[in-house]
């Protein structure tokens, strides 16, 4: 294979070195791949085997998103019919795999949320106003540290939280969240639960399909020959447009305005933004989201998947949490304009709604966080 790395670029050792590095990540990616699929397809249908199964399909989409990364990180060096047909087939499949994981996580969320809100609080104290919970959690987070998550959670527990109709300051509030709370579970399990189900069934025919076979096939090629261009870049250049990529869109973020674990500015933006536009102030995060992993897989291919540092990996997690959180607080919407819903349900979703906003808020103070270690020097 070096040599024939060699032949093709038509350079010496530099060259060689970076195309075996290459070439030595795709092919484990797509031995991965392979390996996932055949698990994936021995699997029995008993309570082991949907797990096994659940468990080889992450497998399989995490190596088909490490695979289209590297394509697009690295498509210079590549061949580009090829990668740019490859490419969204994978997109694709990834995609389409992590939809019923998506949807069950999701659920998992949100009944915990509800059973968190719902239940009597551990600490029988009067509601804090809003205005001063920023400067408590940032000095809550200075001690506390890691995780900032769970920590801007547990500051947002004593907040005052909107009041229905005829629900007086004693309690008639925790008995209208209690009392709507079950049969807001009830809802969202229907609907989550049926969503799953459609996206299991749409992931079984996606991969009988023969659009998964030609992926599947073109992956097998892949495992054993890697089509390279005869380009000469360097992966560290390479790697570092990604990196340079990653840093202007976080440039677009407002940062100082994540900077407390709950800011009501922002809190209240999303509130109001859910009707109108429920994506838009979410998308730029998810923009960063996609841009750090791509950042993340290029860094596996040039020092290796030990070399990654662990506020990267903190930033990732939190924009991950973020994502899920602010799909989440969307599901939760949904289910409040359901036709015909109890009052008591719809007020226990908009809560919910809320909350999950809340801990949109709490990731995005964690990745500001994360990342200002990450790239701004301590003196």
């Amino acid at each position: 294979m070096a040599q024939q790395h060699h032949e093709m670029t038509g350079t010496g050792t530099a060259a060689e070195a970076t195309g075996e590095a290459l070439a030595a990540h795709l092919q484990d990616q797509a031995t991965e791949f392979l390996r996932s699929l055949r698990l994936h397809r021995e699997s029995t249908t008993d309570a082991q085997g949907a797990e096994e199964s659940l468990e080889a399909a992450r497998a399989l989409r995490g190596a088909a998103r490490r695979i289209g990364a590297a394509l697009h990180t690295f498509r210079p060096l590549l061949d580009p019919q090829w990668s740019a047909a490859l490419r969204p087939e994978l997109a694709w499949l990834s995609g389409t795999l992590a939809q019923e994981h998506a949807y069950a996580t999701r659920l998992h969320r949100l009944q915990e949320a509800l059973h968190r809100l719902s239940g009597p609080p551990s600490v029988p104290s009067p509601a804090r106003p809003l205005q001063a919970a920023p400067a408590v959690g940032r000095r809550s987070a200075r001690r506390s540290g890691r995780p900032l998550l769970d920590r801007s959670r547990e500051l947002g527990e004593g907040w005052a939280q909107p009041q229905p109709p005829g629900a007086d300051e004693q309690g008639g509030t925790t008995r209208t969240l209690t009392v709507g709370a079950a049969k807001a579970a009830a809802l969202l399990e229907r609907q989550l639960t049926l969503a799953r189900t459609r996206a299991h069934s749409t992931a079984l025919q996606a991969l009988g399909s023969s659009r998964f076979h030609a992926v599947a096939d073109s992956v097998a090629v892949l495992a054993s020959e890697v089509p390279f261009s005869g380009a000469t870049d360097s992966l560290e250049r390479l790697a570092a447009t990604a990196e340079s990529d990653l840093a202007e869109a976080v440039e677009a973020l407002p940062l100082g305005r994540a900077g407390h674990p709950y800011n009501a500015e922002a809190l209240a933006h999303g509130l109001h933004a859910a009707e109108s536009a429920p994506d838009a102030q979410d998308a730029p995060w998810l923009k960063v989201r996609s841009l750090l992993r791509l950042y993340r897989y290029a860094q596996e291919v040039v020092h290796g998947p030990a070399a990654l540092e662990a506020r990267l990996l903190d930033a990732s997690h939190a924009l991950n949490v973020h994502r899920e959180a602010a799909a989440a607080a969307q599901a939760a919407a949904q289910a409040a304009r359901t036709p015909r819903i109890a009052p008591a349900t719809a007020y226990a979703l908009g809560v919910l709604h809320a909350d999950q906003r809340h801990e949109v808020e709490a990731a995005r103070f964690a990745f500001q966080r994360a990342w200002q270690h990450e790239t701004v020097p301590t003196r």
